[in-house]
């Protein structure tokens, strides 16, 4: 009898520990997907945050120094946090394979790209909410450049 009240208890206890942990993990992704899905969310967020929106325009299945920019700068805990904190995102993805983007966002992609006369990969834009310009990068740079950039927006636009 006390073995079975023990292997009960143990399976309980495990299988809450196994919940809390994916509940956890469910949260981290939530945490660290702050690039917004749309442009009209973007700018929403913006405007009720009062935060400058980076956009970021890519060739994430073609463009070598995107995808090296991605993984040097954007998917890093420093570029997270410091995001979170100061800026909202957006891609303006151009890839080869057309079903990586939405209908609606190829559309709105090449307005913004038109819009803010962008010729180049990669491309880093950051607006204010009424999509007046604050600065821009064409091409790509050691991660830490971009900060000091980053940085000198975000303090000129408080």
């Amino acid at each position: 009898m006390g073995r079975i009240v023990y292997t009960l208890l143990l399976v309980f206890s495990v299988t809450i520990g196994l919940q809390a942990q994916q509940e956890n993990q469910m949260k981290t992704e939530v945490e660290k997907n702050i690039w917004l899905p749309t442009m009209k969310e973007a700018i929403k967020k913006a405007t009720a945050e009062n935060k400058p929106i980076l956009i970021y325009f890519t060739g994430s299945d073609w463009c070598g120094p995107c995808i090296n920019l991605d993984n040097t700068l954007f998917h890093t805990e420093k570029f997270e946090k410091f995001a979170a904190e100061n800026l909202v995102l957006y891609t303006a993805d151009f890839p080869r394979n057309r079903d990586l983007v939405t209908k609606e966002n190829r559309k709105i992609n090449k307005e913004l790209s038109h819009r803010y006369d962008q010729s180049s990969f990669p491309t880093i834009i950051l607006i204010n909410s009424k999509g007046e310009v604050l600065g821009r990068k064409n091409g790509a740079y050691l991660p830490e450049y971009y900060y000091t950039f980053f940085e000198e927006i975000v303090s000129q636009n408080k």
